[in-house]
Parts: C-alpha cells; sequence; structure tokens
C-alpha cells in the first residue's frame, strides 16, 4: 500500500515537472497549487486522535463522527471508494480552501478552458489563495473576458493522495456536509477527463441521491420531503439559468454592432432578475435562498459555473432509474458513458434527459 502510494506521489511530481518546462506564468501557478496542497497536507491530524481528545470542540466532535459514519457508509450502501481519505482533519484557517476562476468571453456561452495533468480540461482554474485567483480574473477581465470567481469548500485528487477532511466542510447543515462528502468521494469513484459537466453532474446525482438513501436509513424519512424541497428549488433555479442561457445563445447568433449587442445582453439578464422576483414570490411563497446570487453581477461565466454542476443531473436520475436505483450497475452504465466520444456522450445525456421527460 505505502509503495503504491509512494510511486502515485512521484507520479505525480514527475507529470508537474512535465509542466515547470512551460512559461514563467504557468510554473508559477503550479507552484502554488503544489505549495497550497502539501500545506494541508502538513497539517493533519487523525480524526481517531481528535475524537478522543478531550480538548476537542464538542461541535466539531460531533461533525466529525458524522461525516466518519458518513465515509463508512458511503463504502457499504453507496458502493463508493473504500480508502484512508477523510481519516485525517485539516484547520484551514479560512472560509473557503480553494478559489475557482471560471470565464468565458463576453458574446459567448462557450467556457474558457485550462489543461492540467490528471485532470484534464477543464473548465475553472483552482487557486488557494483568493487574491491570486482574483489577480488572474483580472488579467482575463482585460482581455475582455466575463469572469467570476467562486470560493470551494472542499476539492479532490481524485484518489492520488489521501484526502483530509477540512474546516471549510464543516459549516452549515449535516445533510449538507454528508453531501460535499458523496460528491467528492463520487469523482474518486468515476473521473472522466475533458468533461466538466459530465463529472460534476455525475458527482452531484450521486450526491443527492446518496443523501436520500442515507437519510432513510437513518431513520429520518421524515426530512426527505424538505430535501426534495430543496432539490426543486435548485431545478427551478436552473431552469431559469437554462432559459436565459437559450436566450443568450439566439443573440449571440446575430450580426449587430458592439453597443447593441451589450444593451440586448443587458435586457436579457434583467428579465432573468424578474423572473427570479416571480419564482421567489410566487411559487417559492418568499423563500430567499438564492438572493446571494441574484445581488452580484451576472454574466456569461457565473451562468456556466452553475449549468457545469447542473446541466447533466436530470440525465444521470433518469440512467440510475434504468438501472433499477442499483448503484453498481449505475456506475458502470455511467463509466460506459464516459468512454464514448464526447459528441456521442452529449448525445447519449440528452437521449436519457429526452426520455425521463416521455
Amino acid at each position: 500500500m505505502r509503495l503504491t502510494k509512494l510511486l502515485r506521489h512521484r507520479a505525480f511530481y514527475l507529470l508537474l515537472c512535465v509542466f515547470f518546462l512551460q512559461g514563467c506564468s504557468t510554473i508559477s501557478y503550479y507552484a502554488q497549487a503544489v505549495n497550497g496542497h502539501f500545506k494541508l497536507m502538513n497539517a493533519r491530524q487523525p480524526v481517531a486522535q481528535l475524537l478522543a481528545s478531550d480538548d476537542t470542540d464538542a461541535e466539531l466532535r460531533r461533525k466529525l463522527q458524522l461525516l466518519i459514519d458518513a465515509r463508512q457508509y458511503a463504502a457499504s450502501s453507496l458502493s463508493l471508494p473504500k480508502n484512508d481519505s477523510y481519516s485525517t482533519y485539516v484547520d484551514a484557517g479560512r472560509d473557503y480552501v480553494t478559489w475557482n476562476v471560471v470565464a468565458a468571453p463576453e458574446f459567448s456561452l462557450k467556457p474558457k478552458t485550462w489543461c492540467f495533468p490528471i485532470a484534464g480540461c477543464v473548465s475553472y482554474r483552482g487557486y488557494f489563495a483568493e487574491a491570486r485567483a482574483r489577480a488572474y480574473a483580472d488579467t482575463l477581465k482585460a482581455e475582455s473576458y466575463d469572469v467570476t470567481v467562486g470560493g470551494a469548500s472542499a476539492y479532490s485528487t481524485l484518489g492520488w493522495f489521501d484526502d483530509p477532511l477540512l474546516s471549510t466542510m464543516m459549516r452549515g447543515s449535516d445533510i449538507r456536509l454528508v453531501s460535499t462528502l458523496f460528491h467528492e468521494r463520487a469523482h474518486q469513484k468515476l473521473y472522466v477527463q475533458d468533461d466538466s459537466n459530465f463529472n460534476e453532474a455525475y458527482a452531484s446525482f450521486v450526491e443527492q441521491a446518496g443523501v436520500r438513501r442515507w437519510l432513510a436509513d437513518q431513520g429520518k424519512a421524515e426530512t426527505i420531503p424538505a430535501y426534495d424541497a430543496y432539490l426543486s428549488r435548485q431545478l427551478d433555479f436552473g431552469e431559469l439559468l437554462r432559459q436565459t442561457r437559450g436566450e443568450l445563445v439566439n443573440l449571440y447568433k446575430k450580426s449587430l454592432p458592439v453597443a447593441d449587442m451589450r444593451a440586448a445582453k443587458a435586457e436579457i439578464f434583467a428579465t432573468l432578475r424578474k423572473r427570479y422576483a416571480a419564482l421567489k414570490n410566487e411559487r417559492w411563497q418568499g423563500y430567499s435562498g438564492y438572493d446571494n446570487w441574484f445581488n452580484k453581477d451576472i454574466n456569461n461565466a457565473r451562468l456556466l459555473a452553475v449549468a457545469t454542476y447542473r446541466k447533466w443531473v436530470p440525465a444521470f436520475a433518469e440512467l440510475y432509474r434504468q438501472q433499477q436505483e442499483d448503484f453498481d450497475r449505475f456506475y458502470q452504465a455511467a463509466e460506459a458513458l464516459g468512454k464514448l466520444p464526447i459528441k456521442e456522450r452529449r448525445m447519449r445525456l440528452q437521449g436519457l434527459i429526452d426520455q425521463a421527460d416521455t
């Protein structure tokens, strides 16, 4: 086991060295990634020791025990990987562990992508320091990109390292904690290079189906309707953004003067805000959980950041249904989709959504 991990670590370093042969900005980026990751690795504390210590805060101890139990449940009941990840804890000393930069051209919904060792090409660029993320975002803005910077409470090394539990994961409800663990574990089970939309939607679905099953098995079935209501609002929000993306795609196909294009784009975003206000006041009966999202400037990048996680979730839900809600069969079917050429994969995913709608 130790030899295997040593070889993995050396392979990881070799991949980084290849990239270090590139330009100074690339070297700087990978240096911060390596340094940021290993600062966390060096600060790990065994969860077992924290649980046994009288000095551990009572609420932290409760949440750590919850996550250890959820970790075991993920392996035994959701067929997710059983390994040494999440057996240690790190106090990151900040609100988010990483900050992700997402960018798109001013008049396009095609995200800018970056290619990395192991992860392949993805539609975001992560930093361990917020200031670095925002500085890079500013360089993209200067190139006329729409840009957004968002904090992340967790990340996965896809099994290359034993990922720790993080203090940034501890905020929020118990369901949110367990959701994050299931989501990150799902990435360890299956990851398809160069397809962020596939990976995040797949992990988001595993998270959702896993939480439902976990609540039922924990004797908390009475909380499932509230969780489903939360997911329903996510779907409503996603539908709002899907409609807006469709309108923007049609707009960006037109040959208009830049000033006219910007004005039409601004009008579409104004319409989105009006639709949200109506949804909030009517269907949601005043629920304000998405106000923070709408209180910030809206641009192409912010729409794409949400779409990355949600676009194909209904497709994976249908795939799960077709596999008789058996996780092992679901993972096999999802892996088969992941092996298809990307165009065929997306056609199959859209076909699953169409089947669910009939």
